[in-house]
Parts: C-alpha cells; sequence; structure tokens
C-alpha cells in the first residue's frame, strides 16, 4: 500500500492530501525501471572481470602451460649452455692445446649477434621480452655447437694426423736387442778406425752376427737403397714430417728404392761392407737434415732398465766401426 502524503494548508488552518498525478506515477516507474536496469549492468561489467567465459579460461590455462614450459625451456638451455661451456674449455685447454691447434677465442664463438635488431619482428606481443630472450638464446647456442662441431671435426682430423705421426717416427731398435752383440758406438766424437782422426760419429753401431735382420724403425718409403764407397750397401727411409733414417754396411739389402714400409718390416740384413772394420749396423736418425742422437728415439721396445744400459754403453770411450 502505497504511502499518503500531507501538506499544511495555511489558508484554512488544516492538513491536506497530496494528489498524485498519474504522470508522475509513471515517470517514477519508468525512471525506477531505469535504475534497475543501469544498476544491473553495471553489476555485470564489474562482475564480469572476476567470472571468465570458458574459452577465455582456457586461453589462460594455455598461457600459464606455455609459461611453465618456458621456464622449463630457459632451464634447460642454462644446463645445455653449461655443458658446452665446459666442452669448451676442454676443447681449448686439452684437445687443441695436445693437437697443438690454436685455441678458439670467445669472439669467434659468439660472433654474429650485435648490431643490428634481428628479433624485431617479435616486437609488439605481450610476450614480446620473453620470446626475444629464448630466441636469442637458442640461436646463441645453435652458433656454438656449429662452432664446436667444426673444431670437433678439426681435432678428428688432428687426431689421425697425429697417428700417422707416431707411426712414423722412428721409435724402435732397428736391430732386435736379443740379436745385439754388444752396442759398439754412441753419437758423439770417436776416433776413426780407418782415418785414424777423431771424428764426430753422427749415429750408432749395433755389432751383431753377419745375416742379423734390419728393421725399419718407422712408416715411410725408400728413397735410396744402393751401394756406395762410404756406407757399403746401404738404406735410407724417408719417414715424413722432416724424419729420415739411415742403414748402413748391410751384408744384404732386401728394401728397393720406393718400397713403403712399415715400423717392424725387414729392410736387410746385418754386414761389413763399405769403410768398416767389422759386422755390425751403423743406423742414423736425421730431422729436417740434421743428424740427431738415435737413442733418444728407442721408447717403442726398451724397458727403462735397457734403456739406461744402451745409453751407459753410448757413453763409453772408444773407436767407432766405420
Amino acid at each position: 500500500m502505497a504511502k499518503v502524503k500531507y501538506y499544511y494548508d495555511a489558508d484554512t488552518l488544516s492538513y491536506r492530501k497530496i494528489a498524485v498525478k498519474k504522470g508522475d506515477y509513471y515517470k517514477k516507474t519508468v525512471f525506477g525501471i531505469l535504475a534497475l536496469f543501469l544498476s544491473a549492468f553495471i553489476g555485470f561489467i564489474v562482475f564480469s572481470q572476476f567470472i571468465m567465459s570458458p574459452r577465455e579460461r582456457a586461453q589462460k590455462r594455455e598461457l600459464e602451460n606455455l609459461k611453465l614450459h618456458y621456464e622449463l625451456l630457459s632451464k634447460r638451455l642454462q644446463e645445455s649452455s653449461s655443458v658446452l661451456a665446459q666442452l669448451q674449455e676442454r676443447d681449448n685447454n686439452i684437445y687443441r692445446t695436445y693437437f697443438e691447434a690454436n685455441p678458439i677465442s670467445d669472439e669467434q664463438r659468439k660472433a654474429g649477434f650485435g648490431g643490428v635488431n634481428r628479433y624485431k619482428y617479435l616486437d609488439g606481443f605481450d610476450n614480446s621480452t620473453m620470446i626475444t630472450k629464448v630466441t636469442k638464446d637458442i640461436d646463441v647456442l645453435s652458433k656454438q655447437l656449429v662452432v664446436q662441431s667444426k673444431s670437433l671435426d678439426e681435432i678428428v682430423s688432428l687426431a689421425k694426423e697425429k697417428e700417422k705421426m707416431l707411426a712414423s717416427i722412428p721409435a724402435i731398435l732397428p736391430v732386435k736387442l736379443a740379436d745385439l752383440t754388444r752396442m759398439a758406438s754412441g753419437y758423439k766424437w770417436r776416433y776413426h778406425p780407418i782415418l785414424k782422426i777423431r771424428k764426430f760419429h753422427k749415429g750408432m753401431d749395433f755389432t751383431a752376427p753377419i745375416g742379423t735382420p734390419i728393421f725399419a724403425s718407422g712408416n715411410g718409403e725408400v728413397i735410396r737403397a744402393e751401394r756406395s764407397a762410404t756406407f757399403g750397401n746401404v738404406v735410407y727411409i724417408d719417414h715424413g714430417y722432416g724424419y729420415k733414417t739411415i742403414y748402413a754396411h748391410m751384408s744384404k739389402i732386401k728394401a728397393r728404392r720406393g718400397d713403403k714400409v712399415k715400423r717392424g718390416d725387414l729392410i736387410g740384413y746385418v754386414g761389413n761392407t763399405g769403410r768398416s772394420v767389422s759386422s755390425h749396423l751403423h743406423y742414423e736418425v736425421h730431422k729436417n737434415d740434421v743428424a740427431l742422437n738415435p737413442i733418444n728415439f728407442y721408447y717403442g721396445d726398451l724397458t727403462p732398465e735397457e734403456f739406461a744400459a744402451m745409453q751407459e754403453a753410448a757413453e763409453e770411450e772408444g773407436q767407432s766401426y766405420d
């Protein structure tokens, strides 16, 4: 029931009922309904900020899932970068040092990511900073992996070459230790038995019976197999890498010029040919055409005790056999 309103009439000194016009009543009703709708609309707008549609919920879950994957990806990138950094350190300080290769600088490993903004196309998104960072991290890692891969290819090539070099360097006795009568003369000044003067002896003399086998001390190619006035029947082997060996005073040459020989291959037999006073093998090692002390190259088949005994014998005074 609507409230009845009154007003005071001063002329009659009494209260009179206020008559409500029908038009006013409709206006109030309309304004009331409009106010109700406006309040409902505003309430919906405010409330909708806190209540999402199923599609919005799905998008939010997907975004949160992407952020989680981004964090996991970033962590894996950091772990991969750490492993790669350790490999790079070993590469520079161990592998490349061992094979006498220059280390790769950080500038070379990380070059190509400065200057022009190559990630500008990723700007303008809600998560542009995040996307740009992970993209750049992946690019840097990929570049470093390419550089490291090429470095390891080079190391493999150097290792193969090193293996070939190690097989070529003269590293064994040219006559088996069990076949030796004695080590007669070493790399030093000696009294020449025929010329009767002091002369530097550029090699080592191994006394052994005539016909004792002589072996190549390293892989190489026979470049001379001939008879000379001084060395008698002699074989020269070029081992590559600047190394050459000479085997003189043979009774018989088995190798021929142009033969490819391997360490331990039979190339001839001990004799007493040329300028020699007893059956023995005169053996020399040269590096870049400079004669070296052969005793420093017997690490391939001598024990420390045998090496010490041979070194002591080589230092004994006396004359050479050639």
